[in-house]
């Protein structure tokens, strides 16, 4: 048997390629959308992909499975509850795949979506344990999947957590302690609240660690699993979508495309959204006006996902070198919208100087001072809830970066704002967000809230 897994830290994201090397028969599960790298190990090892399998309609990323198919021709397949514009195979529980003596089987595991299942992995077609079992995201390691995230799609949380407890207590830790554990997400992930920085795990450990895997009741298992989860990105539920469509293929030339200074502004002019992917202190320190700064050095995908809208073209500024990995992140949550980028940053800046801004950053001793003074600011924590529950600067308001952008209309204008996340990654795309949507006086905090608690107060005067 040949398995690997390729694990994508920007969206915590994991796929698997499986094969039995005897026939050459091959499938991947949970793809992303840029399939390059399951093309170029299959045909290194002399594989055929003949099968591509998702989980579930996946939320946070557009996976991969139609270039896939465009590419090999295999089929794709879903749980039986999957309704799709593209042709799909439909797979039930107990369903056998053969790859040679390598075997797949098929689990029902819904709960984090209706039609989402697990894929066990038979190393021999007639082990009595399985090698291992995709869980998707129904079983993570350290949590379980959310089940609040279709709430909005004609499905409940509270049947989506009656399905999911089934899942999670009966069908998942009924399998033998030594079956490894493969999810499709790690830490980082919004699709959970606790998941671990480990990468498989197996059944017994999951089991005597997971706070969702121990005995319960159903209905502590479900206010357990649905409380304290983080706000979703405002991307998922269109990803989410179209994931069922026949849409696009995934087609890098068409975005890569390099503009000089004034075609980049012409573009401006005409209704893209600059996304600034540089560093936030290179981006404080000169900026085009009106920009939105979503640093590439981080969770870019999903936070450029959380303040940028689809139906939004785009024109990029990368940092150096970085153009083709922008605009390929951008396109694994479907958002291909992009106009081009920007040619040498460095190099067109000084021709655009009139259109020049820099953003004010402060530390927190200085933000001690102001709040202190005649005018003091309003300060803005954009944390998620359960960070924010283990301290906050007192008299601060608090909306997490997920949700700012639908609650713009909650900011006081005409008061000088400071921004603070954790540690000064997420405050400076609220700020830029800020003020793109025409707030003036804003600044962001340096270092976030962990300098705020080392910085002693001011003395008093």
């Amino acid at each position: 048997m040949f398995f690997t897994q390729y694990y994508l830290d920007c969206l915590s994201q994991a796929s698997y390629l499986i094969a039995d090397e005897s026939t050459g028969k091959a499938v991947v599960v949970d793809p992303r959308r840029d399939v390059s790298e399951y093309l170029a190990d299959a045909e290194a090892h002399g594989f055929i992909i003949e099968a591509v399998i998702n989980t579930h309609f996946h939320a946070d990323f557009l996976a991969g499975h139609l270039e896939l198919a465009a590419r090999t021709g295999a089929w794709i397949g879903y749980g039986h509850r999957a309704e799709t514009e593209y042709p799909i195979r439909k797979l039930t529980d107990g369903e056998r795949i053969s790859l040679g003596d390598v075997t797949l089987e098929i689990l029902e595991t819904p709960g984090h979506t209706p039609e989402s299942i697990s894929v066990l992995v038979y190393e021999h077609a007639a082990d009595d344990v399985p090698y291992g079992v995709l869980t998707g995201d129904a079983l993570f390691i350290g949590d379980v999947g959310r089940p609040d995230l279709l709430a909005s799609l004609g499905v409940t949380a509270a049947e989506l957590g009656h399905m999911l407890y089934d899942s999670i207590q009966h069908k998942l830790m009924a399998l033998p302690d030594p079956v490894r554990v493969f999810p499709a997400h790690g830490a980082g992930s919004s699709c959970g609240k606790n998941l671990s920085t480990e990468r498989q795990s197996t059944i017994g450990q999951q089991r005597a660690t997971n706070y969702a895997c121990v005995p319960m009741s159903e209905q502590e298992f479900v206010a357990l699993v649905t409380a304290g989860q983080p706000s979703a990105p405002g991307y998922f539920v269109y990803d989410a979508i179209l994931n069922r469509k026949d849409h696009g293929l995934f087609d890098a030339a068409l975005t890569q495309q390099p503009l000089s200074a004034a075609e980049f502004l012409d573009r401006r002019a005409a209704g893209a959204l600059v996304l600034d992917a540089r560093d936030p202190q290179e981006f404080a320190t000169g900026h085009l006006h009106g920009s939105v700064n979503v640093p590439a050095d981080g969770r870019f995908a999903e936070q450029a996902g959380t303040v940028v809208t689809p139906d939004q073209e785009v024109a990029v500024i990368a940092p150096q070198d970085r153009e083709e990995e922008i605009v390929t992140r951008l396109a694994r949550i479907g958002f291909d919208r992009v106009g081009g980028y920007l040619r040498e940053p460095e190099g067109a800046f000084p021709s655009m100087a009139d259109e020049m801004r820099q953003a004010s950053r402060l530390t927190a001793h200085q933000l001690r001072r102001a709040l202190n003074g005649e005018q003091p600011p309003l300060v803005l924590d954009v944390r998620n809830t359960a960070e924010r529950e283990e301290g906050f600067i007192e008299g601060s308001a608090h909306i997490p970066l997920a949700e700012l952008p639908r609650r713009l209309d909650e900011i006081p204008a005409g008061r000088p704002l400071v921004v603070h996340c954790a540690g000064g990654h997420r405050s400076s795309i609220a700020a830029s967000l800020l003020r793109h949507a025409g707030l003036d006086d804003v600044s962001d905090l340096l270092g976030g809230y962990g300098a705020w608690l080392t910085d002693p107060a001011p003395a008093s005067a």
